[in-house]
């Protein structure tokens, strides 16, 4: 018993002492803190070291806040997983801790982070609701310094889901207020806070004057603050090569392609060795960028592959990845190569929706929650709400009855219509089918034959005025089926005034006959033609229903796709797409 005793005495013992020798005094847990949260923005790998550095204290405050640090560090290098997992451990470590100020300011430290997490996973809407939290509590213990953070952090979500106009105005009030306030910071974080404000009213200019590119002065406002975010970042590596590509954005937004070029192979240097894996693939985007304006459509290939497999890679840059392959498959069109050319617009196609939808929820909860927290200032102010609001929910409620309505028609009306599509195409293929197996036993007699018994029809239907000797119309139709059996049709030029010449008649003539004969106009058998010839391409040749519907309109002789896509239609009930998808 007394052995069992004395071991557990000296397990206790040397566990109390253990974790006295691995405790971080409060001045080595500032130091630490300052070091982590300068080199997020400078170097990932440092922050690491120092954040795992602090995680071997066995001080809860300092596990929280190391930990907290460590989810954002892991969300960096697209760590989702490991990251979560982090950011639980520091909420836990966080609840252990006595009530405090000074676990109120470590919960508000652990908010942003989180937010600055899911902004880079692309959840505006959760990065929101973080900031807004922590500004609550920064608000309460009276923490400016994070509070501005905090509202920086806000007017960046704007600018990310184009509430441009609300972003500067908050980015400039807080830009001035730090500058009338730069006591309460040390110098150092000064510049980085000056660096971060900077950087976001540029980004915000930028993204402005892409919705309203009449308005230069945005730009110009753009490039002014970029260039001074670059002064206050010669210790903030993250910052300035932000700065530096989006200021070849700039240049390149001006047609100064040199510049632009430039500033670009500086960025994949300064990325390179700083192992900046999304600022790479961003520069090498752009590079594509500017050599695809510039025409030089080789290289423009090289540098948007190149970003696609770095993107492949982090799985971080999904917007630059969308644009990449939007102007690949626009440099195959160029260049006549449909098959690389439809699978890169399949590639962009089957991302769009998707990225659009996405943002599109973002940008209705980010709003929705601006709403209701604390910048109603850019909102109809709620005295006027409530003045309309009876009136506008009778008018609303009568709306969406109506609209409901109508869409409930229009869906089973879509529905009838694309089984109707669906079942004449279906008959089409498979009438098609048959032909191609007893094409080689049909006669050229039995299509006179045919001929000549859609004459009797016609004949009874139309007034004719106009005779011409049955001898004299049999040979125009054996010419023109000759022309077909050569696929004549196909050219451009298969006009009512080129088949006459042809096949040596007048166009009066051809016209009265083909009517007479095939119960149509020119211009209706010509489309017929020529419909039909796709028709059984696509169900005998595979690689033809990957072409693009301009490319199959100009095999086919037609002189856009759209009229062609119209013909189509009028044969078949659905589009050429839909047909060859449906083979």
């Amino acid at each position: 018993m007394r052995l069992i005793i004395s071991f557990l005495l000296f397990f206790i013992l040397n566990n109390a002492f253990a974790q006295q020798k691995s405790a971080l005094t409060e001045q080595e847990y500032l130091i630490l803190q300052d070091k982590i949260r300068l080199n997020i923005n400078v170097n990932v790998d440092s922050a690491f070291v120092y954040a795992n550095k602090m995680a071997n204290s066995n001080n809860y405050k300092h596990l929280a806040f190391s930990n907290g640090a460590l989810s954002y560090l892991f969300q960096l290098r697209g760590k989702t997983v490991q990251s979560k997992e982090k950011y639980k451990l520091a909420l836990d470590y966080l609840d252990k801790m006595p009530d405090s100020r000074d676990k109120i300011q470590l919960k508000t430290y652990l908010y942003n982070y989180a937010g600055l997490s899911e902004w880079k996973r692309s959840d505006f809407s959760k990065a929101l609701e973080n900031y807004q939290e922590g500004m609550k509590l920064s608000a309460q213990i009276g923490d400016v310094i994070q509070i501005v953070k905090f509202k920086n952090n806000i007017a960046s979500i704007n600018n990310a889901v184009g509430n441009y106009r609300l972003a500067i105005k908050n980015l400039r009030q807080i830009n001035d207020f730090v500058d009338k306030n730069e006591s309460f910071y040390t110098r150092e974080q000064f510049l980085n806070t000056k660096s971060n404000i900077n950087l976001s009213l540029a980004g915000s200019y930028e993204n402005y004057y892409a919705k309203n590119l009449t308005k230069k002065i945005l730009l110009d406002s753009s490039e002014y603050f970029y260039k001074r975010t670059i002064s206050y970042s010669k210790n903030f590596t993250d910052n300035k090569i932000v700065a530096k590509l989006s200021l070849g954005n700039i240049y390149s937004w001006k047609k100064d392609y040199v510049n632009a070029e430039k500033t670009y192979y500086d960025i994949i240097f300064l990325a390179n060795q700083n192992n900046m894996q999304d600022m790479l693939s961003s520069a090498n985007y752009n590079l594509g960028d500017v050599y695809y304006a510039t025409k030089k459509y080789d290289k423009a290939l090289v540098f948007f592959k190149k970003s696609d497999s770095i993107g492949a890679i982090t799985k971080t840059n999904g917007v630059d990845y969308l644009k990449s392959n939007y102007y690949q498959a626009k440099i195959y069109n160029i260049l006549k190569e449909p098959d690389l050319a439809y699978k890169h617009s399949k590639i962009y196609l089957d991302n769009y929706e998707k990225s659009e939808t996405k943002l599109n929820d973002q940008i209705l909860e980010v709003n929705y929650k601006l709403g209701v927290g604390d910048l109603t200032e850019e909102m109809v102010s709620i005295q006027e709400k409530y003045k309309y609001e009876v009136f506008l929910n009778k008018a609303l409620k009568v709306f969406y009855v109506v609209l409901f309505v109508a869409i409930v028609f229009l869906l089973i009306k879509n529905i009838r219509d694309k089984n109707k599509a669906h079942k004449k195409m279906n008959t089409l293929i498979e009438e098609f089918k048959a032909n191609l197996e007893k094409k080689s036993q049909i006669e050229p007699q039995e299509v006179l034959i045919e001929a000549e018994e859609q004459e009797e029809i016609q004949l009874k239907k139309e007034n004719v005025n106009l005779s011409i000797d049955e001898a004299k119309e049999n040979k125009i139709v054996e010419k023109l089926l000759a022309l077909e059996s050569k696929h004549e049709y196909l050219h451009a030029d298969f006009t009512l005034s080129y088949v006459a010449k042809k096949i040596k008649t007048n166009t009066t003539y051809l016209s009265y006959v083909v009517n007479k004969r095939f119960g149509k106009s020119f211009g209706e058998y010509s489309n017929e033609l020529k419909i039909n010839y796709v028709i059984n391409e696509m169900i005998t040749n595979h690689m033809y229903r990957k072409y693009s519907t301009q490319a199959i309109a100009e095999s086919v002789g037609f002189k856009n796709a759209v009229s062609f896509a119209k013909s189509f239609r009028k044969r078949t009930g659905v589009s050429p797409a839909q047909f060859a998808n449906n083979i």
